[in-house]
């Protein structure tokens, strides 16, 4: 892997576990993600003005992958509301670069190494730890399972879409979607004075790491397998379970930690 690309998919991890974080800490969740969404969109507009490039064999792309997060966000804060950062998290990041390993080998035929089986195994193993093994609600691994299987199929869909439009461009068309349809389900479902009290900045901010977070990993994706990327971006379950436990005063214990540090250890060894 390009140490370039490894760089671009630490900083991503880092953005990527801050915005989930201030999401996560909100009052209203639902409405919070909504102002992050257009937020990022309007921040970077005019970045992505002065900086266009797209051709048009980019749409099909942009559609599906547009789907996908659209998904991916509905399924990520209703579990924020009433599931434990430290719980979905790990489950939902950590699952993302196995499921895509697993399509590559399964549905693409790519080769598929031991060392990346034991990084399977790894992943898996730390997904047990993070949720307790004693832990009945199973909830908070259905989710993250859910939430993964959204994450592994737009990371599938934008490794071929970014090579039809630079990283900014792509990620503010790609974001389109979400933010519209997202944000004009907020409105309707809990009206304007919920979204107008959720307008603050760590809302705000939390918009902007959106958009960087995955403008990063879409920078990487140039550079490396999508496999890799995915595996590297995930170390942010690391940072997750530390911020959950400073920030967020989740109880997170010995075990979801070390669980926490196992998948970040296999999704590692994916990237090798």
């Amino acid at each position: 892997m390009a140490t370039s690309a490894l760089l671009l998919a630490l900083a991503a991890a880092f953005v990527h576990a801050l915005w989930n974080v201030l999401l996560a800490r909100a009052r209203d969740v639902e409405s919070a993600t909504a102002v992050a969404l257009v937020t990022a969109e309007l921040v970077f507009a005019p970045v992505t003005w002065l900086t266009w490039d797209a051709h048009r064999s980019v749409w099909p792309f942009l559609a599906v992958t547009g789907l996908l997060q659209v998904t991916y966000f509905a399924l990520l804060v209703t579990a924020y509301r009433t599931l434990p950062l430290s719980v979905v998290y790990p489950i939902a990041r950590g699952g993302a670069p196995v499921l895509v390993l697993l399509i590559g080998a399964f549905a693409l035929g790519r080769t598929t190494t031991w060392t990346q089986v034991a990084a399977v195994v790894l992943v898996v193993a730390g997904i047990l730890l993070v949720r307790g093994l004693r832990q009945a609600d199973p909830r908070g691994i259905a989710f993250g399972l859910l939430i993964a299987t959204a994450i592994a199929g737009y990371t599938l869909v934008d490794k071929s879409g970014i090579r039809h439009a630079g990283p900014i461009t792509y990620q503010e068309l790609s974001m389109l979607a979400p933010a519209v349809v997202y944000a004009a389900a907020v409105l309707r479902i809990k009206g304007g004075g919920a979204v107008r009290a959720a307008i603050g900045p760590a809302s705000m901010l939390a918009g902007v790491c959106t958009f960087a977070a995955y403008a990063l990993v879409l920078a990487a994706l140039q550079r490396a397998p999508a496999a890799s990327v995915a595996a590297v971006r995930e170390t942010s379950v690391v940072i997750a379970a530390v911020l959950a436990a400073t920030v967020l005063k989740e109880r997170v214990g010995t075990g979801r930690l070390a669980g926490a540090v196992l998948v970040a250890v296999g999704v590692g060894l994916l990237a090798l």
